[in-house]
């Protein structure tokens, strides 16, 4: 399961809707791809529809869909959002990840 916080739900509403997404029936989709300076990368984006292998989770109002490949990277994550003058944005707080750069973009296992 991948939780969200509650500043991230605001911040992903307000995006989804500038973006002509409904919170309430589209989707964030949370992924993992090669690269970045510590080898995977974390991907999210909005999505109004799903694959047959997708997992869906809902948490804090937020529905979220993770390809099969990427949720064996992300179980347990956290997508917090980190606001202020030294704000990151979207950050992902994942147990799985044995080393992450310094911008918090990539890991590694």
């Amino acid at each position: 399961m991948i939780q969200v916080s509650e500043t991230a739900k605001k911040q992903v509403v307000n995006l989804m809707t500038g973006e002509g997404y409904d919170a309430a029936t589209d989707y964030v989709r949370v992924g993992v791809k090669s690269g970045g300076c510590s080898g995977l990368s974390y991907e999210l984006k909005f999505d109004d529809k799903m694959d047959a292998s997708d997992k869906v989770f809902e948490d804090n109002g937020v529905r979220i869909i993770v390809d099969k490949k990427s949720f064996l990277y992300l179980v347990g994550t956290v997508l917090e959002f980190s606001g202020g003058l030294n704000g990151k944005g979207f950050v992902f707080n994942n147990p799985n990840a044995q080393r992450t750069c310094g911008c918090g973009e990539s890991f590694s296992l």
